[in-house]
Order: structure tokens, then C-alpha cells, then sequence
């Protein structure tokens, strides 16, 4: 059908319309693209600049600087040391499994390290740096130089490590390092990310850990150039990070490895302090074991015999473990007695080797008894009876408060692990814990320091000090950080009369020197330089009356985990005391025949800051002391001062 000219001119004003909606359309469509490109390239260039280099470049933390541990005179007790390591990178190597073979017919790899480097592989990046091997010597390192071509990926490494030099003599103070561990961060609310470094050390224990803040100081941080897939093409610049503070100890090193030489293989403990300002001179726990084998990762076979040792070379007794006191315990029952008036110096018990307290006898360690004695004759002979009428006259309550005023049931803040607070009972704990109520024969077994009564070897030595000084003295561990020096322990009176104390001191001092006191044996001839002192015994198994009618069983015959424990303090010089001393033997049998001649020998070294004269011992132990001086002179650390001391 043939279109008429109206035809025609409707439909060209139809596509003229038509054209200009699309072309309307495709223009609005390329004006906001044009808007959307010039928001992108120019509002937003700096953000996206900014992206970009971030892509290429990189933060890397540097580890910081441990900080070092001194002790009184600059010793170094723990060191960082360079330390040579061997690290592979995986895709570098190619064929991991005949590299590790090649090298192991260079150097020495142990298995445990090259099981733990694989694991490490499987969880990292092939082109990330694993440790094979750390702590190898120069030697080994020059070997893999001259062989590099043969060893691809494959590079020796310098650090710094964790070195003990002094070893197992301040292992139970200082404690040791060890790799960060999932355990580690999950204490930690918002761990520092210095932490997430492979393979980082922080403190594990001691006060290695107690210290780790200060330590550990702040990481440091570089700048690199990563390619697409991350690899480190360059190092751009870098921020040293600040080093840990360096802490100096109050203990002097040749007397802490007196104290470690002369407790020997016992297991035992035994604290020294100054008298005039509370600061912990030595503390030795025995056995010990040697802190470096954790730091370069222990064996299982060497952890076994650790955790295998009745002696328990892991824990540190002076302030970790907590026994009944014993006779120790009697100068708080006679000071609580003093000072509440129920007593004074001049009054008397009488003592027939027994007393009935509710259709139960207690016994005196001695069978015939000691007759009418005094509070320092009391003491000086250790009678049991004397105590047990005192306590129940005086009640527990006054003698537990006595015993905190002391030390005892106290827990003394310090930078070491797992303090123990020890027990002063009361009435109302032993409801609380026990559920129970307290009964008169608590109060008598408490008075000689059984029952529940417990203490550590620190607060035994801190009770000493007190009761030498008067003061609240306080013990001090840390001398200076960064050379800053911490707060003396010297503390304020303890507000107990000046009588009372003379009358305990002086039944102290009965106790080593008269002839009749139990630890005659070890007294001091050095005329200026006597000590004062009191024997412990303290029982670990109840004696039946049918064994006290046969006889009871000498320790000696006894297993060595049933005997008593031998317990004894003292300090020196009797008129102007300089040092207090505690000792525990554990299940050493006597107090007196046993814990104090370590005591003595102890005592006396921390006086002279080094080997008495002989002349200070009875003429009978002389031929002895000259033999062990010399056996434990032996002993003593060789000490390159220049090398190990503070710069």
C-alpha cells in the first residue's frame, strides 16, 4: 500500500522524538560516568594514593632488647649473648628435604628442631624465613658460608638469646624464658604485638616473668617494599625500638652461691636478710637446675628427671613452700604472752614431761620434763609444756596477731612466683575453711608451731628480722631499675615493747650460746660476732601412744618422706644485728643437729662477705670447717668481672 505524505511526516516526527530520548539518555549516562571518574581521580585521589602505597609498602616490628639482670656489685645474672642461627626459606630451596640433608652433613641438627621446623613450614608461607637450628657456633656458621651454593635458601642469622651465666644459682630467683605460647596470649587481655613474633621469649617464671613489663621493653619497627605476592624486595628505613630496663638485684652472688654450695643435695631452703633494711642478701632453694636448658628448649628426657625428683628441683621453697614452723614458732606464743601481760619475764610453768588437756596428753619433746623454767629458760630448752600452758592462757587469737605483726600468714610482695602466704589460724577460718569449730587442743598444738600453722622460709626470716630490729621490716629483692632506686624495707617500729624483745633476744641467744640451749653445738666463738638463734622440729606424722610407750622410731629409721623436717633462725651479731637467717630441711630429722650447722656456717659467711677465720668456730669443727671451706671454694663461679658486670 503506498504511504501518503501525511503518513510519511508522522512517522519522522516519531524517530525524531525517539532519537532524542536515547540520545538524551546516552548523554546523561556519559556525563555521570565523567562525574564518577573525576570523584575518583581527583576528590579521592590522595585516599586512593594512600592505599596503593600501603599495598607496596610494609610495617615489620623489630624485637626490642631484653633488659638485663644484675645483682648487688653488677654482676650480670642474666645477659643477652649474640646467638648464630640457621633459617631456610622454603620456595628458596626447592627440594627441602635434600637441602636439610646436605646440611646435616655440615652441622649437628637435632631431630626435635628439624620436626619443629617442618610443622612450622606447613603453617607459614613458603617464602617466610623458619629456624632450623639456634645457638650453633661460629664455626658451623663459616662451614655453611663456604657452602652456600650448595645449601639455596639457607641463611645464617645473628640475634641476641637469653644467657644465665651464673646457671643453676639464680634459677629459682631470676627464672627463665621461653617462646610466647597460645597459654601466654590467652592470660593476656590485649596482648602487645610485638608478642605474635615467631618464635618471641618472655618471662615463663621468676621474676623473669613477675618483671616481664619492664623487661621486655618497646619494639622497634622498619619499613619495607613487598612485591604482589609479599615477599621483601628492600628495607626502606627503620625505627630502633627501646630497650628493657636493667634491674639490679639486692643478693650478692658469691654468698647466693655459698647458700646454693652449702645446702648441697638436701632438700632445702634457706633466706638471708638485712636486719637494718630488709634486703634479701640470699635465697637458695635446693636442688636447683639450670635455667639455660629452657631457654634453648629441654629435652624431654632432662624435663622427666626434673619433674621426676622427690627433691622437686622445679619449686622454690623459700617462698613457694610452707611448713608447720615448729619451736621457731615460740617466740611469737611468748611475745603474744609478754605483751598481753599474762606473763612476764620473771614467771614461771612447771614442766613434767606431759600436760592433759581434755582426756589427751600432750607430750614435751623431752620425756622427763624440764622442771620450773622462765620465758627465756623456756627457750633456751624448747620446752613444749611451757607453751602449751602459755597458749591457753593467752588464746589463739592474740598469738595469730602476734604471729601477722611477724610475718607469718602474711604474704610479702615480691617479684617471684606463686608467694605463699603461709597460716596464722583463727577461730573463724577454721570455720570458714574447715567448717569446723576451733577446739582447745588447736591451741596447744599451735603453740609450738603444729597444727595448722604454717610457714615459708621467707616469712621464718622476716619473723627473725623483725624480732632483731623491732622494725616492721620488710623483704626487698629489687635494688635499682634503670638505676633508680626502689623503696627501702626498712620500715617503722613494730610497737612492741622494748622489754618484751629483750626477753626473747635474750632466750635466743641462750639457745646458741648457753650450754644447756639446743643449739649450742653450732654457736660462734668470734666473741663480737655471737648469734642468736632458735632451733624447730616440726613433725609430718602423728606419734601413737602405743609407739611413745615402745619407743619412738629415731628418724634415721624412718623413710625419708616421714621424717621431720629440721627448721632453724638466728641472727648476728647478737648486740648489733646485722643479718637474719632462716633454714629448712626437708625431712631432715633435727633442727639443732641438722638445719642449724648450715645456718651457722651461713650466717657467718654473710658477716665476713666471704670464708670466716676458723677461729670463729669451736676448736672441735675447725678440721671440718677448713675441709668444706675449701671443697665449697671450688665450687664458686670464675667470674671475668670486666666481662659480666654492668658497663
Amino acid at each position: 500500500m503506498r504511504r501518503t505524505a501525511k503518513d510519511t511526516q508522522v512517522s519522522t516526527r516519531r524517530i525524531g522524538r525517539r532519537t532524542l530520548v536515547l540520545g538524551g539518555m546516552q548523554l546523561g549516562f556519559v556525563g555521570l560516568l565523567a562525574w564518577r571518574m573525576r570523584f575518583l581521580q581527583v576528590d579521592q585521589a590522595d585516599q586512593f594514593r594512600m592505599l596503593a602505597e600501603e599495598n607496596r609498602i610494609n610495617m615489620r616490628l623489630i624485637p626490642p632488647s631484653r633488659g638485663e639482670i644484675f645483682d648487688r656489685n653488677g654482676i650480670a645474672i642474666a645477659s643477652n649473648e649474640p646467638a648464630y642461627r640457621i633459617t631456610m626459606v622454603e620456595e628458596d630451596a626447592g627440594d627441602v628435604d635434600a637441602v636439610i640433608d646436605r646440611l646435616s652433613q655440615l652441622v649437628h641438627l637435632d631431630e626435635q628442631d628439624i620436626a619443629r621446623a617442618r610443622a612450622e613450614m606447613q603453617r607459614s608461607a613458603p617464602f617466610l624465613p623458619i629456624t632450623l637450628a639456634d645457638r650453633v657456633s661460629w664455626t658451623d656458621v663459616s662451614r655453611i658460608a663456604v657452602n652456600t651454593p650448595a645449601l639455596p635458601g639457607i641463611t645464617p642469622e645473628v640475634g641476641l638469646s637469653r644467657n644465665y651465666p651464673l646457671n643453676q644459682d639464680f634459677a629459682h630467683v631470676v627464672g627463665y624464658v621461653g617462646p610466647v605460647s597460645d597459654y601466654d596470649l590467652g592470660k593476656i587481655e590485649d596482648p602487645d604485638p610485638v608478642l605474635m613474633i615467631p618464635r618471641f621469649q618472655i618471662g615463663k617464671v621468676g621474676l623473669e616473668a613477675k618483671m616481664e613489663d619492664s623487661l621486655r621493653g618497646s619494639a622497634g619497627a622498619k619499613r619495607v617494599e613487598v612485591n604482589a605476592v609479599g615477599r621483601v624486595m628492600r628495607e626502606l628505613d627503620r625505627r630502633e625500638g627501646q630497650a628493657g630496663a636493667n634491674i639490679q638485684l639486692t643478693t650478692d652472688y658469691l654468698l647466693q652461691n655459698y647458700v646454693q654450695a652449702r645446702l648441697g643435695e638436701e632438700s632445702a631452703a634457706a633466706v638471708v636478710i638485712d636486719c637494718t633494711n630488709g634486703d634479701i642478701l640470699a635465697i637458695g632453694s635446693a636442688p636447683s637446675f639450670d635455667p639455660n636448658l629452657f631457654v634453648r628448649g629441654i629435652s624431654v628426657a632432662d624435663y622427666r628427671m626434673l619433674t621426676g625428683n622427690n627433691f622437686r628441683p622445679l619449686a622454690n621453697k623459700t617462698v613457694q613452700g610452707i611448713y608447720p614452723p615448729g619451736s621457731t614458732f615460740k617466740m611469737v606464743v611468748a611475745l603474744a604472752g609478754l605483751e598481753a601481760g599474762v606473763i612476764t619475764e620473771h614467771d614461771t610453768y612447771y614442766c613434767n614431761g606431759h600436760l592433759e588437756v581434755s582426756n589427751r596428753r600432750f607430750h614435751c619433746w623431752r620425756s622427763g620434763g624440764h622442771g620450773s623454767l622462765n620465758t627465756v629458760g623456756s627457750l633456751r630448752e624448747s620446752c613444749d609444756v611451757f607453751y602449751y600452758q602459755l597458749a591457753l592462757e593467752v588464746g589463739i587469737e592474740r598469738i595469730s596477731d602476734m604471729a601477722r605483726r611477724l610475718g607469718i600468714g602474711v604474704p610479702h610482695d615480691l617479684p617471684m612466683s606463686a608467694v605463699a602466704t603461709g597460716l596464722a589460724p583463727t577461730k573463724e577460718w577454721k570455720r570458714e575453711v574447715r567448717g569446723q569449730e576451733w577446739v582447745i587442743g588447736d591451741t596447744v598444738n599451735s603453740s609450738i608451731g603444729q597444727g595448722f600453722v604454717l610457714a615459708s622460709p621467707m616469712q621464718l626470716a622476716v619473723m627473725t628480722a623483725r624480732i632483731a630490729s623491732g622494725n616492721n621490716v620488710t623483704p626487698r629483692l629489687i635494688k635499682t631499675i634503670d638505676g633508680v632506686e626502689q623503696p627501702s624495707g626498712a620500715g617503722e617500729s613494730l610497737g612492741i615493747s622494748a622489754s618484751s624483745l629483750r626477753t626473747v633476744r635474750e632466750g635466743m641467744f641462750e639457745v646458741s650460746n648457753a650450754r644447756r640451749g639446743t643449739g649450742y653445738g653450732s654457736r660462734v666463738i668470734a666473741e663480737n660476732l655471737r648469734m642468736a638463734g632458735k632451733s624447730g622440729t616440726s613433725q609430718v606424722r602423728n606419734i601413737t601412744a602405743a609407739e611413745r610407750a615402745m619407743g619412738v622410731t629415731s628418724n634415721a629409721d624412718l623413710p625419708w618422706e616421714r621424717r621431720d623436717h629440721a627448721l632453724w633462725v638466728d641472727y648476728a651479731p647478737y648486740d648489733n644485728p646485722k643479718v637474719a637467717v632462716a633454714v629448712v630441711v626437708e625431712h631432715g630429722g633435727g633442727g639443732s643437729s641438722v638445719a642449724a650447722p648450715i645456718a651457722r656456717d651461713i650466717t657467718l659467711q654473710a658477716i665476713y662477705d666471704g670464708d670466716p677465720p676458723l677461729d670463729a668456730y669451736p676448736a672441735k669443727d675447725r678440721e671440718h670447717i677448713a675441709e668444706q671451706q675449701k671443697r665449697l671454694r671450688a665450687l664458686r663461679p670464675r667470674i671475668d668481672r670486666e666481662k659480666m658486670s654492668r658497663a
